[in-house]
């Protein structure tokens, strides 16, 4: 193979797998009144009951 049809075939393998060109798909701009909650607030909510371990089953801070 000469270094023109490898070149050639570097081309056409790069065309290939190349992604497509989008156009923007996001026509106006979001947003949100609400403030994100983070995933660990629970402040509006009780708090969550004691979960016994399984017998045999022990835990230390």
């Amino acid at each position: 193979m000469s270094e023109f049809e490898f070149d050639r075939l570097l081309d056409a393998v790069q065309a290939a797998i190349a992604p497509a060109p989008q156009e923007d798909f996001l026509t106006y701009q979001m947003t949100s009144r609400l403030p994100s909650r983070a995933a660990n607030d629970n402040d509006n909510e009780k708090p969550w009951g004691l979960i016994p371990f399984p017998d045999g089953w022990y835990a230390t801070c």
